[in-house]
């Protein structure tokens, strides 16, 4: 079996996921807008999911709206607020370090007039609060950041920023992006003062395909999918009720054991930077108190892309960054103070609590080989 670390581009979808996509259609096969009784058992099957889903955030089932994954849910938040408030207000704030999909779609709004802060780490590659809420101004409709980075695993002050910015800008709409913290570290909507949150269900041992997104009740979106009025017109078209079903599953297995799985990552995480720490040429990337579940380093003098294909052909999967990125460098290193041929040299370990002790030294031990192997 290979030894699979690139769990923050995609999980394995745990027993319980594949177990309700395949009653979701075999069984509860209908269209839940049917008015018929197999169509009541699949609107069934979504409401369920939704509850759950909603459970775990610290929301009411009703603010939560299924899509098609993140990225649809952080375009819509982006898209969605500019287009309600866009006419008076004509300013976002985001953080310099976003996934692709609030970047770009933040570069897109750009290009049609609004203006885009991005706001950096200061020199000691952290974030602070008071540079977002000073980035912001009676002109800005809308404040969008991730709750982990995606490639470091560093954690961003979300709950402190919201709340400075709320305290001193009311009207702002606050979005994260929880895709890298959901069931990983504690999220509810109500602490972290969030308008806004989008969830992924392929990084929790969901199905690829579907997301979601909360948005908090008052709060106004304009939709950027229209047609049949389906999740209350907010994201129009037929739902997968079994990408839905199992994404539920998945949060209903994994809601329970949070502490838990969080520890074991923990303790996973101090192991394999222990088996690095006397390797000369390697250096850590993430923060010590970042998300134990993604943990970023180089290996100074050896490309990436050359030492991720030696670990592959050693049966060991892991990512150079982000997986929507495609191998290229996102800048999202260079943000943190990681240039030049340390960040050439950068690899992505992400993993779950179910992976072993002997996984991430069989890890190690091919990086102690490929140094001597590898050249370039």
């Amino acid at each position: 079996m290979p030894v699979y670390l690139d769990n923050a581009a995609t999980t394995k979808p745990c027993e319980e996921a594949v177990e309700a996509a395949v009653r979701a259609m075999t069984v509860n096969y209908g269209n839940p807008s049917s008015l018929h009784r197999a169509g009541l058992d699949a609107q069934l099957a979504v409401d369920g999911a939704r509850k759950m889903i909603a459970d775990s955030v610290g929301a009411d089932a009703g603010c939560i709206y299924f899509t098609s994954g993140a990225t649809e849910s952080n375009n819509l938040a982006l898209r969605g607020v500019t287009a309600a408030y866009g006419k008076k207000c004509r300013k976002i704030v985001i953080s310099a370090v976003e996934h692709a999909s609030v970047e770009e779609t933040a570069a897109d709004l750009e290009g049609k007039g609004f203006e885009v802060v991005r706001v950096s780490p200061r020199e000691d590659g952290r974030f602070y609060a008071a540079d977002f809420v000073n980035a912001c101004d009676e002109n800005t409709c809308l404040i969008s950041m991730m709750y982990v980075n995606n490639e470091t695993g560093y954690i961003l002050p979300v709950k402190e920023t919201f709340s400075a910015v709320k305290r001193r800008f009311s009207h702002i709409i606050t979005h994260t992006d929880c895709v890298q913290a959901y069931m990983k570290l504690p999220v509810k909507v109500k602490v972290l003062g969030a308008d806004l949150m989008s969830l992924s269900a392929h990084k929790i041992h969901g199905v690829k395909g579907v997301g979601a997104i909360y948005i908090k009740k008052g709060i106004r979106v304009v939709p950027t999918v229209t047609g049949g009025k389906q999740e209350k017109g907010i994201r129009s078209g037929t739902e997968s009720v079994p990408l839905i079903a199992a994404f539920g599953a998945a949060a209903e297995k994994l809601a329970p054991t949070l502490s838990a799985r969080y520890e074991a990552a923990k303790s996973l995480k101090e192991r394999l930077l222990g088996s690095l720490a006397d390797i000369d040429c390697v250096e850590v990337n993430s923060p010590e108190d970042g998300s134990p579940y993604i943990i970023n380093v180089s290996v100074i003098g050896r490309r990436s892309e050359i030492m991720l294909h030696f670990l592959e052909s050693k049966g060991i999967y892991v990512s150079s960054g982000s997986a929507c990125s495609k191998g290229q460098q996102s800048g999202v290193l260079g943000q943190f103070g990681i240039r030049d041929k340390r960040a050439d040299g950068a690899l992505r370990i992400s993993i779950t609590a179910e992976t072993t002790e002997a996984e991430l030294d069989e890890f190690a031990a091919a990086i102690r080989e490929g140094i001597e192997k590898v050249r370039g």
